[in-house]
């Protein structure tokens, strides 16, 4: 007879892990124990050799479906120090320090569906069914080790059949934390109504079938929901919303819905159906005009549309109740908040925020500890490509194998912020908190940023923020009371991407997007840095530009195409006459942009490329202005990629048009990429009448090219062979391929972004990589 001591580390709490060790224990004949420690599961295994062997590897074989074992530390230990074993026993979960790992929260399992709808079960249409494979984990809970009694499930003791299950082995639901029923569960309301339970969910029901908008509470915090299918409700929600062009997310009522309405792959296909359940961006079919389904004003002018399966029994009751109401395939199921403001949480913030917005609101009593909005994913060359990292995938850690020894606090940008707390080589990336130029969005991370310190258990030593002194994400960081370290916006970007692929050498990073701080006070966005863990060089950049009207310039894109047309042509007139064929705006607010260039009058230099995207769209007819955040760009972007389908059908060289391909001398701190001959080009062909799309295409294609050219030119100069991609620019696919593959065809070694946003949702990964270095080297 043997004994050996078992950790097992990784995803193993909240996910049915001692319920599975114990059935593999009785399976392989075996005695000993198993306890929760918190950052591990400790197991004693105690038998004859074969029987102890025969458990170790359907330990490790047949994990339980949600489990993530990163590793697993066996040692051999001594009868006499532990004593026999009789049987083999759940034990009490026990508190212990070292390394922690938190469930994000589960969709709905199919074992727990089945249920739900077969009316001879106990648990029939119930609307927080669960079991040890599925539920909400993260969402509820107040400290690990992931016990009830440390998480809102608290407030709803079980009754004597949950409670029965809960503690039998043989059932799906031993040891499951939030297992309940309808005799003990939360119960779901209307607020401000008397209706409750079945009730409330029947009256919701027909509210969205007869064209309403309801707020509906689901595992992270509520969604306002519509009927997908129905002009009016969409536009009124639109309306209401404020929202006139920016897509809404969709719901389906299963797969067969999806692929009605959008192209899914087998890869698409597995994750849209899988634990996570993200909002995937996918193709939308080609329809006939008098075809049904979603109505147009779900993504006006989209190719693709954002859609995601029920995660949430309450979801799923929405699609399917036995009431008789005949319920559309699609629902609209948008974030419920205010614009700016977080994800409401609570009755108090739905009532405040939403109210005006819905007909109703169907809330629940189980409250929720942290807000987690649903993930985006797109894809690229058949690989997840993460837009917004969020519901099912926070706060899973990103590994790095750097040795670092240390704990860290990264506040995140000012735009999509999540924030990131480094332990180690273990960096926990929070779920979206939203843009902090909203007083609520910050009051959201400050305490998200003090529960994941209490769940984590640590207490960091530096906290990092961005460059910029009025980012609120900087005033948080300020605030903490710790040595404040401040890394410049693009320099995290990559040291981002760089830590999401564990890449530990210097590279050369391209890093695009909106806006930055940068170190000389200008805007940076159209960047390339010599970079690695220590520091940074600023090694070239797009043509810096005038960026003339402070913020209002990032909404209407033809500010900054009057005064890059300015810039090439030093010539009033001809700036006007140019301006007035291409239609860009009026001749009095020419005149106005004309006017502020020449006194740089609310004017900054910069040399964002988000910016110049939102240029070349108004220059070429596609968005003069954006009524959201990248909406000239996308335009732009989907304009290129109809082209490029286009010629491939029709088989034409994608060339085209040359385009520029002059240089020009460049200061000497820096290369220049010729972005402003660029410009000159685009703006020639389009006075000559040459089609948009086709512009779009070369436009793409040729700063593919200034890229790939300036990072050939900094190679030559610094040996550097490895290229880094960020910012959230490189959400452009047409962009990122023409780069990726121009580089890799010059045999560059080529860095991205997989399920890090390459966005500003992931620049906190970078600060907090950037911090551990910092106290590493003692600084």
């Amino acid at each position: 007879m043997i004994t050996k001591k078992i950790r097992v580390y990784g995803i193993v709490q909240g996910v049915g892990f001692r319920p599975t060790v114990s059935r593999h224990a009785a399976a392989a004949g075996i005695t000993g124990s198993v306890c929760n420690k918190g950052p591990y599961v400790e197991i004693f295994a105690q038998g004859e050799e074969k029987c102890v062997k025969d458990f170790l590897e359907r330990l490790e074989k047949q994990p339980p479906k949600r489990a993530a074992i990163l590793k697993i530390n066996t040692e051999d230990v001594k009868e006499e120090e532990y004593g026999k074993f009789n049987d083999f026993q759940i034990i009490e979960s026990e508190k212990t320090k070292g390394e922690i790992f938190v469930s994000p929260d589960i969709a709905i399992c199919e074992e727990c569906k089945k249920e739900m709808y077969d009316p001879k079960d106990r648990r029939y249409l119930h609307p927080f069914i669960n079991c040890t494979c599925c539920g909400p984990r993260l969402t509820i809970l107040d400290a690990l080790p992931y016990d009830r009694e440390r998480t809102s499930m608290k407030e709803f003791p079980m009754c004597p059949d949950c409670a029965s299950e809960y503690e039998d082995p043989a059932t799906r639901r031993y040891d499951a934390q939030p297992v309940c029923c309808n005799d003990c569960g939360p119960e779901v309301y209307l607020t401000g109504r008397e209706e409750r339970g079945r009730a409330a969910i029947i009256a919701t029901r027909k509210m969205i079938h007869d064209g309403g908008i309801v707020a509906i509470k689901g595992i992270g915090g509520f969604h306002l929901c519509c009927d997908a299918t129905n002009e009016e409700a969409v536009q009124r929600l639109r309306t209401l919303k404020n929202r006139p062009a920016k897509p809404f997310a969709v719901m389906a009522r299963d797969v067969e819905a999806v692929k009605q309405e959008c192209l899914v792959n087998e890869v698409q296909e597995e994750i849209l159906d899988g634990h996570q359940k993200p909002i995937l961006l996918l193709e939308k079919r080609k329809k006939s005009a008098d075809s049904t389904g979603l109505c147009k004003f779900v993504a006006p002018g989209n190719p693709k549309v954002g859609i995601m399966l029920p995660y949430a029994p309450v979801q799923m009751l929405l699609f399917r109740y036995d009431d008789g109401i005949q319920m559309p395939d699609y629902l609209v199921m948008t974030s419920g908040n205010a614009s700016g403001a977080p994800i409401c949480r609570d009755d108090k913030e739905a009532v405040e925020e939403l109210s005006q917005l819905c007909d109703l609101i169907l809330s629940h009593d189980r409250k929720i500890r942290i807000r987690a909005d649903d993930s985006v994913m797109d894809f690229y060359k058949g690989e997840p490509y993460m837009i917004r990292r969020s519901r099912g995938y926070a706060p899973l850690p990103t590994m790095v194998t750097m040795p670092w020894k240390g704990q860290v606090l990264a506040a995140g940008g000012e735009l999509k912020n999540t924030f990131c707390i480094g332990v180690d080589g273990r960096f926990y990336l929070s779920p979206y908190v939203g843009d902090l130029e909203d007083l609520r969005t910050v009051k959201a991370l400050q305490e998200t940023i003090h529960r994941f310190e209490t769940l984590l258990e640590v207490e960091p030593e530096v906290a990092a923020c961005d460059l910029h002194p009025k980012y609120n994400s900087t005033v948080v960081a300020e605030e903490l009371g710790l040595p404040v370290v401040k890394i410049q916006h693009h320099y995290a970007h990559i040291l981002s991407c760089m830590a999401e692929n564990d890449w530990k050498e210097q590279v050369i990073g391209v890093a695009f997007d909106g806006t930055g701080y940068g170190t000389d006070g200008t805007i940076w966005g159209g960047e390339l840095l010599l970079a690695d863990y220590h520091g940074f060089e600023r090694m070239g950049s797009i043509e810096p530009f005038l960026q003339i009207g402070g913020d209002i310039s990032a909404k209407e894109g033809w500010r900054i195409a009057v005064s890059l047309i300015y810039q090439q042509t030093q010539d009033k007139e001809q700036t006007m006459e140019i301006v007035k064929k291409l239609n860009l705006c009026s001749e009095p607010e020419c005149k106005v942009i004309l006017a502020m260039a020449d006194r740089k009058m609310n004017a900054v230099t910069s040399t964002s490329a988000g910016r110049l995207f939102d240029a070349v769209s108004a220059i070429l007819g596609i968005r003069t202005k954006s009524t959201f955040e990248g909406e000239a760009s996308m335009a732009l972007e989907f304009a290129a990629e109809a082209y490029e389908k286009e010629i491939w059908e029709i088989d034409e060289p994608a060339d085209g048009e040359s385009g520029p391909d002059e240089e020009k001398k460049e200061p000497e701190d820096r290369l220049i990429m010729q972005t402003g001959s660029l410009i000159k080009y685009l703006t020639e062909k389009k006075t000559e009448g040459i089609q948009a799309e086709k512009l779009a295409y070369i436009f793409h294609q040729k700063l593919a090219d200034l890229i790939i050219c300036g990072c050939r030119k900094i190679r030559k100069k610094t040996k550097c062979n490895c290229v880094a991609l960020s910012g959230g620019v490189f959400q452009n696919r047409l962009l990122l391929r023409m780069v990726e593959e121009g580089l890799e065809k010059e045999h560059f070694t080529v860095l991205r972004h997989h399920l890090i946003p390459a966005n500003d949702g992931g620049i906190a990964l970078g600060q907090a990589a950037y911090a551990m270095q910092y106290i590493q080297e003692g600084k």
